[in-house]
């Protein structure tokens, strides 16, 4: 615990982690007050790309929490830096939502949805899925050779009633369907810490990872070389964390712990 304490820069997962669904935690609005507070900063990081910065904004009001854009690094963003670099101009066939394909185009690329225009093939979570698209993709994949990314590898997506399929479900059927599998740009790479320690100005030695997901939140942590902080209040329970290869730096019974550790840290100074 005590090397929460040296942190400045907490790098949150939002949904399992800050709130499930539509339903915030108790502790979530005054463990973000309590970090400013304390001089300190966060980013809500996330590999949901099915909402832009602009989205979680209104979200999180609804939810009774003050944000601007700038509080936000998404794995859509990560996207648009990542294409940027290594596939500039390219023409975009991108299976998700009319929000990333919007990030997309704001990173000056241009979205067709025919197939032999295709260029790059992008996945994201698709909450606008159809067959067509499931077709096109795995036409592409089977007789072109083309860039094939992903914005995220999670399975499911909670929600207050249980889970649905995220883009890693769709990933694995089109895998079982053509052999093929992405690069994936979100967590557990760790371009999206980097970058958002990049943009914050903060060191790995001051930021820590807030997840609750062992294979891309804690995963993202360790391939960045920053402090990794699972939280039990999401999908990991402890047969999840038992069975992974991957152990976080700590474990908390859910983040309203690092709320706290700061309390404590207060009364002492």
């Amino acid at each position: 615990m005590d090397r929460l304490k040296n942190i400045d820069l907490f790098l949150f997962d939002m949904d399992g982690t800050l709130y499930i669904g539509n339903q915030l935690f108790p502790f979530t609005r005054e463990l973000l007050q309590e970090i400013v507070a304390a001089g300190k900063k966060y980013l809500f990081t996330t590999n949901n790309s099915s909402k832009s910065p602009a989205d979680y904004v209104k979200k999180l009001a609804k939810l009774g929490i003050e944000a601007t854009e700038e509080d936000f690094y998404t794995s859509s963003q990560a996207m648009g830096h990542y294409l940027s670099v290594h596939h500039p101009g390219k023409r975009l066939y991108v299976c998700g939502t009319e929000s990333l394909k919007e990030q997309l185009r704001g990173c000056g690329f241009t979205v067709t949805e025919k197939p032999e225009e295709t260029e790059c093939i992008v996945m994201g979570f698709d909450m606008e899925l159809t067959f067509q698209k499931l077709d096109d993709i795995s036409r592409m994949l089977c007789t072109r050779s083309l860039p094939y990314l992903a914005t995220n590898p999670d399975l499911v997506c909670p929600t207050e009633y249980g889970s649905v399929p995220d883009c890693g479900s769709v990933c694995t059927m089109i895998q079982n369907a053509t052999g093929k599998t992405p690069i994936v740009i979100g967590k557990p790479s760790p371009l999206m810490m980097e970058l958002a320690m990049e943009k914050m100005g903060f060191d790995k030695a001051r930021t820590a990872v807030v997840g609750d997901r062992i294979y891309t939140d804690i995963k993202s942590g360790l391939n960045a070389g920053i402090l990794s902080v699972l939280v039990m209040s999401g999908e990991t329970d402890e047969k999840i964390l038992a069975a992974s290869p991957e152990k976080p730096d700590l474990i908390l019974a859910d983040a309203g712990e690092i709320l706290r550790i700061l309390k404590e840290e207060k009364l002492k100074g």
